[in-house]
């Protein structure tokens, strides 16, 4: 196995959205591990303080290549990286390693028309909040003495499809903005593969967020990595599905919540038929009472997220 590091550079990273057009950032094999940067913050910088913006942050603002410019969402994500061998149909494995912020400063914005109260707070805001990063606290707000545990997590993982350009905002089957806290290290997520090489990009680092991100951002932080990326062709999956220390996870993206919940309840029952070989009936029954479902998100229009949880503890065998 190979270890790389991928700097986050105006020809390594993309702008706004996933495209199978674009030039990989880097080829690897499966099984191979990635040190990969990420910057966030691109429709800020210019509002931001200069600890945020670091001289090869401000490059890639302000000379980013055309050709990486691909939809309309504000996020820059890193990549993408080609598998090699990976074909559609199959499955990448994302192996979560390491997180952590790499500034002591994220921000948070609340966006005009954005949110989950997008009524009541109509005027846009910018907070910028130090980030403690020896105690792995952020204080907000400032002096109050409120203390949030940071627990970074990357928003944006996904692999491209066959649209030329797709935007960075909703998540989907692909993954993409799927903004789950619960994907910190020690974590893999598993994704349908679309493309040959897969494709994958990941940036939309949070230090802290809430379930369900209700204002439209966490603490937006640019944040490195290191992720192994398996090309699993044993698996065949059509939605995404994570793996904690802990924990069994199932996603459903949807226009509402309700439509949300059913979908992120239906995947759980095919995981426990597919895996712990249960009857429909049975897989119903145990989600009912052992699997717990979150809101994900309720602001990447049009795809709201919730996300069921399966405890590990309850299964009598490994499953991935």
């Amino acid at each position: 196995m190979t270890h790389y590091i991928l700097k986050a550079t105006k020809e390594t990273v993309h702008l706004g959205g996933f495209s199978h057009l674009l030039k990989p950032a880097l080829t690897i094999d499966s099984g191979d591990t990635v040190d990969v940067e990420t910057y966030t913050g691109y429709y800020v910088y210019d509002k931001a303080p200069p600890e945020f913006v670091t001289p090869e942050f401000l490059d890639i603002c302000q000379n980013l290549l055309p050709e990486r410019k691909i939809a309309g969402g504000p996020h820059l994500l890193t990549g993408p990286i080609y598998v090699r061998d990976a074909e559609p149909g199959d499955v990448l494995e994302v192996q979560l390693d390491a997180i952590a912020p790499s500034l002591p400063i994220g921000f948070n914005a609340i966006r005009t028309g954005w949110g989950a109260l997008p009524h009541q707070f109509p005027q846009p805001a910018l907070r910028f909040i130090p980030l403690d990063l020896a105690n792995n606290i952020a204080e907000f707000p400032a002096g109050t003495g409120i203390k949030i545990p940071l627990k970074p997590f990357f928003g944006i993982l996904g692999v491209a499809t066959p649209e030329t350009s797709r935007t960075s905002i909703p998540p989907g089957s692909y993954g993409g903005n799927i903004d789950n806290r619960e994907l910190q290290a020690g974590s893999s997520l598993f994704l349908p593969i679309f493309v040959p090489g897969a494709l994958f990009s990941i940036g939309d680092g949070h230090s802290a967020q809430g379930d369900g991100e209700v204002n439209v951002t966490a603490i937006e932080t640019s944040m490195n990595g290191r992720i192994t990326l398996k090309l699993r062709k044993d698996l065949q999956l059509i939605t995404p599905i994570a793996e904690t220390p802990t924990h069994i996870i199932t996603m459903g993206f949807a226009p509402t919540l309700d439509e949300a919940l059913e979908l992120a309840l239906k995947n759980m029952i095919d995981f426990l038929e597919r895996f712990a070989n249960l009857s429909p009936e049975d897989a119903y029954v145990l989600c009912s009472l052992a699997v717990n479902f979150h809101i994900t998100q309720v602001v990447n229009s049009p795809q709201k997220g919730v996300h069921g949880m399966l405890p590990k503890s309850i299964l009598s065998n490994s499953v991935f």
